[in-house]
């Protein structure tokens, strides 16, 4: 496809997404189905120049004084591309082009600089001055770049310095944060990035792809080789196979999670990377968590969240997310947070981890939790990722930046250049 041709199409997409409010992925494998010409460095180009117009969406409006797809395209390609002002007139006249430029469109494109609005919907600035005060706009222009690709090196495998040696095809480097970590650079705008699910390495079983925040959040179950351990909403499993490394194959690690759907790629991933100590407890076979009941030492609780911490790799998200379903999202963790919590043994512990920034997912969680059961007490939980070991010196100073009041951590990419988490450790009085 030529220059002119990937722009109609990001305009496409990106009005399709508009009107049917869909994922942006949806829109765009729908695009792609009808448009089976496009190669894969068009759908790469097309795809990133979408995700990072929803990424700056309302500063490019601002920018052009038109929200329409057509004005925010334009303006994501002349100031987040940088493409001359030049280029972009002569694309759209190309043959399958958008059409010339207007005036106006002219006028706005010849700015020197992109206007900063607010990157997120007006409805949730209350939400984030809440949990952020003066320092709202900075941390929501960190959640507006391009996310880098992180992987979780497995130790059960291999060690993170022959990891780390084997990836040098895919040009990542490790961690100073976790010992177990490593990062590829996000690639350029129009650039594909590298297919590390395609190299030896990934395929032997030596690394996941995993978000550094993620893997962070996994380390705060602690010290756990030899431990009964409950990954509660385990999902496609990501966490799962991060304890089991942290357990060293020892002790009992079971993976639940209600939606069994959720748990199938698990089984396969669970062996690629070697795990041995885990058991899948799936509804679908009718397989409960009863006889665990205040059994294990840690349950640790990925909760269903709105994925706001999210926004650097899924913009779309922020776009779409309502009132409503922040709320449904509230009841929805008192009801996890109430249901994990009986299979705590007295003495053990529970790790409440979402990928959401808000307070209304995490503090007010908390609190209203820690009023109906007086049995369990906030615990730092930084002291617990460093008992598991992982975390490195820079790594434990990056983190004492990201302790809430209450000891819990709060990762964002403006602390940690990783994508939003909230930790917090609660135990079981014995």
């Amino acid at each position: 496809m030529r220059f002119g041709g990937r722009i109609s199409a990001a305009i496409e997409i990106l009005s399709d997404f508009e009107a049917r409010r869909v994922p942006l992925k949806t829109a765009i494998a729908d695009w792609g189905r009808s448009n089976r010409y496009a190669g894969s460095k068009d759908r790469a180009f097309i795809s990133g120049l979408c995700l990072d117009a929803l990424r700056r969406r309302a500063s490019l409006a601002a920018t052009m004084d038109d929200d329409a797809p057509r004005a925010v395209i334009l303006a994501a390609l002349r100031f987040l591309w940088k493409t001359s002002l030049e280029d972009v007139a002569a694309a759209v006249t190309e043959e399958h082009g958008p059409g010339a430029l207007t005036e106006k469109e002219h006028e706005a494109l010849s700015a020197e600089r992109l206007a900063e609005a607010g990157d997120t919907p007006e409805w949730l600035t209350p939400h984030l001055t809440r949990v952020f005060g003066e320092r709202a706009a900075s941390v929501m222009k960190a959640f507006s770049e391009r996310a880098d690709i992180d992987l979780r090196l497995n130790t059960l495998k291999t060690t993170p310095e022959k990891a780390v040696a084997a990836l040098k095809t895919v040009k990542a480097e490790a961690s100073p944060l976790l010992q177990t970590a490593a990062r590829i650079a996000a690639p350029e705008p129009s650039e594909k990035a590298p297919g590390v699910t395609v190299i030896p390495a990934f395929n032997k079983g030596w690394v996941e792809v995993q978000d550094l925040g993620s893997q962070l959040a996994a380390s705060a179950a602690g010290e756990i080789k030899g431990a009964q351990v409950l990954d509660y909403c385990a999902g496609g499993g990501g966490k799962t196979l991060a304890l089991a490394a942290m357990m060293e194959n020892t002790g009992q690690l079971y993976a639940y999670d209600r939606d069994a759907r959720r748990l199938k790629p698990l089984f396969d991933r669970a062996k690629r990377a070697g795990v041995r100590n885990v058991q899948i407890r799936s509804p679908a076979g009718g397989e409960g968590l009863d006889d665990l009941a205040a059994k294990m030492d840690v349950v640790f609780v990925d909760a269903p969240c709105t994925g706001a911490g999210t926004w650097r790799r899924h913009p779309d998200t922020k776009w779409r997310l309502t009132e409503k379903q922040l709320q449904t999202r509230q009841g929805e963790q008192d009801t996890v947070l109430k249901e994990a919590s009986r299979f705590v043994k007295p003495g053990g512990r529970m790790v409440w981890v979402t990928c959401s920034f808000l307070m209304e997912e995490n503090e007010d969680r908390l609190a209203a939790f820690l009023e109906t059961h007086g049995d369990f007490s906030r615990a730092p939980a930084l002291s617990f990722i460093e008992q598991s070991g992982l975390s490195t010196e820079e790594g434990k100073t990056a983190l004492s930046a990201c302790v809430t009041p209450d000891g819990a951590i709060r990762l964002t990419p403006d602390k940690i250049r990783a994508d939003g988490f909230f930790v917090a450790v609660m135990t079981r009085r014995t």
